[in-house]
C-alpha cells in the first residue's frame, strides 16, 4: 500500500492477496463508476438542471429530490449488468431489486443508499453515497428480501462516497480503512488517507439538538455534560456539529475524532430508531469499527443486531472509543 495508487491497484492487490476470483473486484468498480456519475451530477447541479424536488415521496415517507432518483437509476444501472451480483436493496425502493433475466447472475447482494443528505443538495452541503456488500446464502439463484437480512457482522465490504469540496471514496473490507480522493484529471481514485484511525477520546459531538426534549435520560445526561464544559463534570470544553449528512458527520470522525449520536427518542414511539440497518447504520458501524472507534445502539453492538426488514430503522451512537463507551455505560446504569 503506498500513497498515489489508484483503487483498482489496491483492490487488486487486495484480490491476489486472499487469493480471490475478481468477482468482488469487478462489483467495487461498477459501484465506483455509480460515485464517480452522482459526482458529475451532484457537482454540477444547477447547471443541468438536477436540483429541487423529484414531486413523489419514498418508501419511507420522505420527499424525494430529484438529485436521490438519478443515484439510485446509476447505481442500478452501472452494477445490474456485471454477472457478479444476485441483486440489489436500497433506500429508495420499496422491495429489492433482483437482477434482470437478460443479465447473468453472481453470488453477492448490493445495498447502498443512493444519496446519503440529499436535503442538503438545494444548499450546496457536502451529501454521499453508502454501500455495503453481502454475499448470496449458498444455492440461491434468486434471492427473496429475507435473504438480505444478514447481521453486519457478515458483511464482506462497506464503504462511502463524499460528495464535498473533493469527491472522497472511504472502504473497508475488514482489512482496516482506507481513504482515495478523485483525481478529475485521470478519472480514478487515488490512495490519499492509508489505514485511517479514529482518536479515542474527543472534545466534539454531533446530534440534532432540536430534539432534546425528546431523548432518554442516558443521552441527555451526557450532552448536558458536553454542554457544560470546563464548568462540568467533565472539566473540559466540547464542540457541537450537526451536518444532516451521516456521510459528513462520520467523515469528519474519521479525519479528527468525535461521536455522532442518533439516538432512540420519544418523537415517534412507533419508530425503533431513526437510520436504517441494513444501508446506513451497518456500513458506517463497519467502518467505524474498523478504524478502531465504537458503534452502538446504546444498548447493543449494532453489527450483531439481527434484522428482520430491509428498511428497519435502529438508534445510532458511534465514533470515539472513550465516548461511545460512556454513553453505553449511562444507558446500561439507567436500566
Amino acid at each position: 500500500m503506498a500513497i498515489g495508487e489508484t483503487i483498482t491497484q489496491f483492490i487488486t492487490q487486495e484480490q491476489r492477496r486472499v487469493g480471490g476470483t475478481g468477482e468482488f473486484t469487478a462489483i467495487l468498480n461498477d459501484t465506483l463508476t455509480a460515485c464517480k456519475q452522482i459526482s458529475n451530477a451532484v457537482n454540477k447541479g444547477a447547471l443541468i438542471g438536477v436540483l429541487g424536488g423529484a414531486g413523489a415521496d419514498n418508501v419511507q415517507g420522505e420527499a424525494q429530490k430529484k438529485l436521490d432518483v438519478i443515484s439510485n437509476d446509476m447505481m442500478i444501472q452501472a452494477n445490474e449488468w456485471g454477472g457478479h451480483l444476485a441483486a440489489m436493496a436500497s433506500e429508495e425502493m420499496e422491495d429489492i431489486y433482483p437482477i434482470p433475466d437478460g443479465y447473468p447472475r453472481g453470488k453477492y447482494l448490493l445495498l447502498f443508499d443512493p444519496l446519503d443528505g440529499s436535503s442538503n443538495i438545494d444548499v450546496n452541503i457536502s451529501v454521499g453515497t453508502i454501500f455495503s456488500i453481502l454475499r448470496c446464502p449458498d444455492g440461491v439463484t434468486n434471492p427473496t428480501m429475507k435473504d438480505f437480512l444478514q447481521p453486519g457482522t457478515r458483511q464482506v465490504c462497506a464503504g462511502y462516497a463524499l460528495y464535498g469540496p473533493s469527491t472522497m471514496l472511504v472502504l473497508t473490507t475488514g482489512q482496516g480503512v482506507n481513504g482515495f480522493t478523485l483525481d478529475r484529471n485521470i478519472g480514478e481514485f487515488v490512495l490519499t488517507h492509508p489505514g485511517m484511525r479514529i482518536p479515542e477520546d474527543t472534545r466534539e459531538f454531533s446530534i440534532n439538538a432540536s430534539n432534546s426534549r425528546f431523548w432518554e435520560a442516558p443521552v441527555r445526561r451526557y450532552i448536558d455534560e458536553c454542554l457544560a464544559g470546563k464548568t462540568g463534570a467533565r472539566g473540559v470544553d466540547f464542540n457541537m456539529r450537526w451536518v444532516a449528512s451521516m456521510v459528513a458527520e462520520v467523515h469528519r470522525i474519521l479525519t479528527r475524532g468525535g461521536i455522532f449520536m442518533y439516538p432512540k427518542d420519544t418523537k415517534d414511539p412507533k419508530k425503533e430508531g431513526r437510520l436504517r440497518l441494513m444501508y446506513e447504520a451497518n456500513p458506517m458501524s463497519f467502518i467505524v469499527e474498523q478504524a478502531g472507534g465504537v458503534a452502538s445502539t446504546g444498548r447493543a453492538r449494532i453489527l450483531d443486531i439481527a434484522p428482520h426488514d430491509i428498511h428497519q430503522r435502529v438508534p445510532v451512537i458511534l465514533g470515539s472509543r472513550n465516548e461511545v463507551e460512556r454513553v453505553v455505560a449511562y444507558h446500561r446504569e439507567a436500566n
